[in-house]
């Protein structure tokens, strides 16, 4: 069964097509205008071992937010076509992630149910060309377009690349552990019988 899915979206701000495959190996191929915003993409798809692709142009002439909240959307709805109907999935995943003298820790359920909660506080307000702001519009759009609930929290770090850096990949770690396929898992695992 593949879970793989394409989806586009364009709008008088943004043109993003992201495709994106569940049971890939951590093959990337990103361009969205902000450097440091590809870096953090690539990562995601590098540990989380997803194979991605993000192609999208947007209004970068006004600041980066469209680009980054409409990635989030696109890349959110990406996630949750190639989830299907999510029979056989974990559901649930987290992980406290290090990178140098950052510690994040990231939490998600596939549940259905949208809802984003963030606790992380930046010492700088720009990573290169990247807004540190735009972490949360980002992984909000993302939340919310794949019917996802997902936390974060920063538990320690002073360098805003690596605090967010460690928060991407701990994210791209708790979302490959709910997304794995469980044999033992008969249909969904849910009381309720849907996710």
């Amino acid at each position: 069964m593949s879970r793989t899915a394409t989806v586009q979206r364009k709008t008088g701000e943004t043109d993003i097509t992201v495709t994106i495959d569940l049971d890939g190996t951590g093959k990337a191929q990103i361009a969205t205008g902000i450097g440091f915003f590809d870096h953090m993409l690539d990562a995601f798809a590098r540990h989380g071992l997803f194979d991605l692709t993000v192609q999208a142009a947007g209004d970068l002439k006004v600041d980066g937010h469209h680009t980054v909240e409409d990635v989030g959307i696109v890349l959110g709805g990406a996630i949750a076509k190639a989830l299907g109907d999510k029979k056989g999935i974990r559901r649930f995943g987290d992980c406290i992630l290090p990178m140098d003298e950052s510690l994040a820790m990231a939490a998600v359920d596939l549940s259905g149910r949208p809802y984003f909660v963030m606790d992380a506080q930046f010492g700088t307000q720009s990573v290169g060309d990247f807004d540190t702001e735009l972490v949360q519009e980002f992984f909000y759009s993302l939340s919310y377009a794949s019917m996802m609930n997902l936390h974060l929290r920063l538990l320690a770090g002073n360098n805003a690349h690596h605090m967010i850096e460690a928060m991407f990949k701990a994210f791209a770690k708790s979302l490959d552990q709910a997304t794995t396929i469980d044999p033992r898992v008969q249909g969904v695992p849910s009381t309720k019988g849907s996710l």
